[in-house]
């Protein structure tokens, strides 16, 4: 006998709708591969480009000591870590780099998360819930937008880098808990955030401040610590995350600040408990690279020259690169399908910068994000200058 009922409806047909409205808008995104090492100059989907949309500033990823090392963990430890770190998922290679991150960073205490974003979210929603309030920069990195949200806290968020603004409404602020978050430099504009002003205002106001070091670590301060190494003021920040994955080459994020806020997180940041421990070879690798932050420092003082210069000559060429004072030069260009027409012409002429767009930035600052690293030479430079006045 016949089954003559209409097969039920697709519930997942909305899916083709949305992906063409992305389509129209431009805003539609699409996967490339890469071939070989990250580095200045990559192959991907087939073509030989020099590649400015790498977030390995200090061009340690393919490093051969970064290697080696992520090869003798695997030698010695295996690859997969098999559990969450509080079922034996933590091996010593873990507690090592922990060791070496507190040194580092000058704090009691550190802790290793999977990634940057757990490490965000994460400490973001342990130390404040119902009942409490965080106040977030509305530029800050989605992790950290992410774990306000998760928090369950009233999230309140006040204009970018508007310290006055942040002072007005903590002191409207009765919860039992206050935290304020913020992206020391921010990924897409390249611009700092006051710290100096963050933490004045927070001291007053006996609020928590977390920030976020993940593109600044091993870029900014005397010894590599960051902005708030740079600018004076580590030392009263008493929450600091920063990630493995970006300057360090590796993978994985880490807060470091007293030895009561590790213990509390390690049993409170639910990324952190319920996620399975980073491979030892990623742990092994970003000690490697934290030993040549150490012991290198003309590698964040040349980037950072090189980025200023950069940054002038795009300037004299009449493109807006709004607050960048970083190795982040954003190209503002507003609308959405310039960004996009721009990054391809730029690729065609070999050279890779990616177009960014809304809801990664604010409607209206499309952009072409620049990523400077220690491992672009003056020719590459050069050429993405020539390609980017051709436009």
């Amino acid at each position: 006998m016949c089954d003559t009922n209409p097969p039920p409806p697709d519930p997942l047909t909305w899916i083709d709708g949305e992906l063409t409205r992305l389509d129209r808008e431009g805003r539609r995104r699409r996967l490339s591969t890469r071939e070989g090492p990250q580095g200045p100059r990559i192959v991907a989907d087939g073509e030989t480009l020099v590649h400015f949309g790498s977030n390995d500033y200090l061009g340690l990823a393919a490093d051969p000591r970064v290697v080696a090392a992520a090869v003798e963990a695997i030698r010695t430890e295996g690859w997969g870590s098999g559990a969450s770190p509080l079922v034996l998922g933590r091996a010593r290679s873990h507690l090592e780099l922990e060791r070496c991150l507190a040194e580092f960073e000058g704090t009691e205490a550190a802790l290793v998360f999977p990634s940057g974003f757990a490490a965000n979210a994460g400490t973001v929603a342990a130390l404040v819930g119902p009942g409490d309030a965080v106040l977030t920069d509305r530029k800050n990195h989605a992790s950290l937008l992410d774990g306000c949200r998760l928090s369950r806290a009233d999230v309140r968020v006040y204009p970018h880098g508007d310290w006055q603004e942040l002072d007005r409404l903590l002191a409207r602020t009765r919860a039992r808990r206050r935290l304020v978050v913020t992206d020391s430099l921010f990924s897409m504009g390249g611009d700092l955030a006051p710290l100096g002003e963050f933490v004045a205002v927070c001291e007053q106001h006996g609020a928590m401040l977390l920030i976020d070091e993940a593109h600044a670590t091993g870029v900014f301060g005397p010894r590599g610590r960051g902005v708030a190494e740079a600018l004076g003021v580590e030392h009263r920040v008493p929450v600091r995350v920063g990630t493995l994955s970006k300057a360090l080459g590796s993978a994985g994020g880490f807060v470091v600040g007293r030895r009561s806020l590790i213990e509390w997180l390690i049993n409170a940041a639910r990324p952190y408990i319920f996620s399975t421990a980073s491979p030892a070879a990623t742990v092994a690798a970003a000690g490697a690279a934290l030993q040549m932050v150490r012991r290198e420092p003309q590698r964040r003082e040349t980037l950072l020259a090189r980025a200023a210069t950069l940054r002038q000559r795009l300037r004299d060429q009449g493109w807006n690169v709004g607050n960048s004072a970083s190795q982040i030069v954003p190209l503002i260009v507003g609308d959405v399908g310039r960004a996009v027409r721009w990054s391809q012409a730029l690729r065609g002429r070999g050279v890779f910068v990616p177009a960014i767009r809304p809801p990664t930035v604010p409607e209206g600052e499309a952009c072409l994000r620049i990523s400077l690293t220690w491992a672009h030479t003056e020719e590459m430079i050069a050429q993405l200058v020539e390609a980017l006045r051709q436009l």
